[in-house]
C-alpha cells in the first residue's frame, strides 16, 4: 500500500468518525502503522501534522479558506489572469485546440502517454509537443490499459505508450508544484469549457472558489450547474485544477476522480504553502 492509499484509508475511516476528535494513536491504527510511523509519513507526504491535516479536511475550513480566497480569485480575475496576455505569469499556460482540431480529434498529432506514480496514486499521462493533453488518476485496482478519455478526445492522433517517460512526466508535474515551475496544457474542448478552465488556472494553490464564483467570473452567473460539468470534462487533473473549486456550504465533493483524492489534494496543497493557513492559536 502506497502512501496515498493509507491518506485515502484515513480519510474513509474519518468520514465514519467524523464526530469523534481521534488521537494520533487512533488515526495510526486506522492507517495500519505506529503511531511514530503514522506521525512521519504525514509529516513527509503532506508537510504538516496530523492534527493540521485534519483540520483542512473539515468543512468549516474549507469554508474559511473560501472566504479568504474570495478577494484573491477577484483581485487575479481582474488583472487579466484569465486572459492570453498574461498567461505566462501562471503556474499552468493553456493552449486551447483549435475547433478544427478538436473536431478531427487529433488528426496529425502524435502523442507519447503511458502510466506513472504520482503522490495521489497511480496516474495516466498523455502529452504532445504541444504540452499535456490528458492527466487522469487511476483507481488502485485499476488496469494499466490507454485511458477511455485519450483515445476517445484523440482518438485520430497517433499515441505511442512509453511508460519510462511517463513517469518522468509525472515526476515533473509534482516538482513544478513545489517549485512554481511553468508547464503547458494542451486541451480540446468547447468554447465555454474553455473559457471554465482557463478561469479555475486563476485560483491560486492553497486556494478555493465556489461553482458560482467561477460563474461569476466568466460573465455567466446563471450557469453554476454548467460550470460543475465543465469541471467534470476536465481531462487534465491537477495542473487544471478543478479540484480547488468547492461547494459555497464547503463541503468537499463533486470530483472526477474521487471526493478522498479532492480532500487529498487539498490537504496537500494547504501543507506546501510558504505561509501557514492555520492560525497558531488553533494549533
Amino acid at each position: 500500500m502506497n502512501d496515498y492509499e493509507r491518506i485515502a484509508q484515513t480519510i474513509r475511516w474519518l468520514d465514519r468518525q467524523h464526530q469523534a476528535q481521534p488521537s494520533l494513536e487512533q488515526l495510526a491504527e486506522a492507517a495500519g502503522l505506529s503511531a511514530s510511523h503514522f506521525h512521519r509519513l504525514f509529516q513527509r507526504w503532506a508537510g504538516i501534522t496530523p492534527k493540521d491535516f485534519l483540520q483542512c479536511l473539515t468543512a468549516q475550513f474549507a469554508k474559511e479558506r473560501l472566504r479568504a480566497s474570495a478577494s484573491v480569485l477577484e483581485t487575479a480575475l481582474a488583472a487579466g489572469l484569465s486572459g492570453p496576455g498574461r498567461l505566462h505569469d501562471l503556474f499552468v499556460t493553456l493552449e486551447a485546440a483549435s475547433p478544427g482540431e478538436w473536431k478531427n480529434r487529433g488528426s496529425g498529432l502524435k502523442i507519447r502517454w503511458g502510466c506513472g506514480e504520482t503522490p495521489f496514486g497511480r496516474a495516466s499521462v498523455g502529452w504532445s509537443d504541444r504540452g499535456l493533453c490528458h492527466l487522469a488518476f487511476l483507481d488502485a485496482d485499476s488496469v494499466d490499459e490507454e485511458p477511455a478519455g485519450l483515445s476517445e478526445n484523440w482518438a485520430a492522433a497517433v499515441r505511442l505508450r512509453d511508460d519510462a517517460a511517463a513517469q518522468r512526466q509525472c515526476d515533473a508535474v509534482f516538482r513544478a508544484a513545489d517549485r512554481r515551475e511553468r508547464f503547458k496544457a494542451h486541451v480540446g474542448g468547447t468554447a465555454f469549457q474553455v473559457k471554465v478552465w482557463r478561469a479555475l488556472l486563476c485560483i491560486p494553490s492553497g486556494c478555493v472558489a465556489s461553482y458560482g464564483q467561477i460563474a461569476r467570473s466568466i460573465g455567466a452567473p446563471a450557469a453554476v450547474r454548467a460550470v460543475g460539468t465543465a469541471c467534470g470534462q476536465n481531462a487534465v487533473a491537477f495542473l487544471i485544477p478543478c479540484h480547488r473549486v468547492i461547494r459555497e456550504t464547503g463541503v468537499v465533493q463533486g470530483y472526477r476522480w474521487g471526493s478522498e483524492r479532492k480532500r487529498a489534494l487539498l490537504a496537500w496543497e494547504a501543507g506546501h504553502l510558504d505561509e501557514p493557513l492555520i492560525p497558531a492559536n488553533r494549533r
